[in-house]
């Protein structure tokens, strides 16, 4: 048997701590890959920052901001009570949005400050021709409600 020492020079980097992994899981568990361009909507200083890392460590790119004009995989939306009118808001992250992307709605868990009513976002979701496909528990404060164009060609 010969051994082809030109091999050896190919590396594979893989997570060395079991963070790095655990992070990744949180964005994984949302569905992002590798290669994706995500925008992200209502960016302010209670995010939560792990989940954002995790989702550019994932992706390799960093998220871009919400005056990004170029079409993007996924959109990450940070939703609190107050901030508005929700259905024009999610037809903002629709504007760039590819077809069969999804936007993940991030709300406050229940019992903290912004919590909004899931009703609240059964009620908007359709008006902005989406619909919830599911809901989990994002990371420590924030539930993420995945939403997404009903498919086409359904008679």
């Amino acid at each position: 048997m010969v051994f082809d020492r030109s091999k050896e020079e190919e590396v594979i980097e893989v997570g060395t701590t079991a963070e790095s992994a655990a992070d990744q899981s949180m964005a994984g568990r949302l569905g992002f890959r590798p290669g994706q361009v995500v925008q992200e909507f209502g960016y302010d200083d209670d995010v939560d920052d792990e989940l954002r890392l995790a989702v550019e460590d994932l992706t390799g790119n960093e998220m871009v901001d919400e005056d990004n004009q170029e079409v993007v995989d996924a959109a990450v939306y940070w939703w609190r009570d107050g901030d508005g009118d929700l259905v024009d808001s999610l037809m903002d992250a629709l504007t760039n949005l590819a077809e069969g992307g999804v936007v993940w709605l991030l709300t406050p868990k229940s019992g903290r400050p912004g919590h909004v009513e899931p009703a609240e976002i059964e009620d908007a979701a359709p008006t902005a021709g989406l619909h919830a496909t599911s809901t989990i528990s994002a990371c420590s404060d924030w539930t993420g409600t995945r939403l997404a164009s009903p498919r086409n060609g359904r008679k």
